[in-house]
């Protein structure tokens, strides 16, 4: 008996999880309308499965709990480590906008997590830094996200961990060999 199908003229919708939609998605790509590279879009597939996961799982389990988005966590974060920094450099740490930071540094700087000043060269400028209590905060949240990352890396033995970063960075370094949009 021929199987049911929609008016799209797709089969309808069964117990379809990620991994088979994944198969799915790499057949009918390459045998229904021709595109080569099944190995390529099951791989950023993926990543970007991992990526937004463990993002949301950070963000719900260790930020929001503590008032933060994750994108304010990555602002405070790259202030933390490498700050004081004008909002331009850590708009490019960050993978923000410029626009993002400005905004998000408004609200960190009314909870008292952030300073602003002039930047020291340029009168233009803004340079972010901690207050006391953001530099409190920031040992604090990522005592807890550090231990958020032990859990969904022990997975992998620290050999593995090192291979996949290498592999990232292989791929993030490629970047330069096209024409690639990045937030800057």
């Amino acid at each position: 008996m021929a199987e049911e199908r929609n008016g799209a003229g797709t089969p309808p919708e069964r117990a379809v999880d990620f991994w088979s939609f994944v198969d799915l998605a790499g057949h009918r790509l390459s045998e229904e309308f021709g595109f080569p590279h099944r190995e390529a879009t099951r791989t950023l597939l993926t990543l970007n499965r991992a990526s937004m996961i463990v993002t949301y799982d950070l963000e719900a389990s260790v930020h929001r709990p503590r008032g933060l988005s994750w994108a304010g966590f990555r602002l405070l974060f790259v202030t933390w480590l490498a700050g004081p920094l004008e909002s331009r450099r850590a708009a490019a740490l960050a993978g923000m906008s410029r626009a993002a930071v400005s905004n998000l540094a408004k609200s960190l700087v009314a909870d008292g997590l952030l300073e602003r000043s002039p930047g020291e060269n340029d009168g233009r400028a803004v340079l972010l830094s901690l207050t006391g209590r953001g530099r409190e905060t920031m040992l604090e949240v990522f005592r807890a996200q550090n231990e958020r990352e032990r859990q969904w890396t022990e997975v992998l033995t620290e050999t593995e961990q090192e291979i996949l970063v290498m592999l990232l960075g292989k791929l993030i370094a490629h970047r330069d060999q096209f024409d690639v949009r990045e937030r800057r």
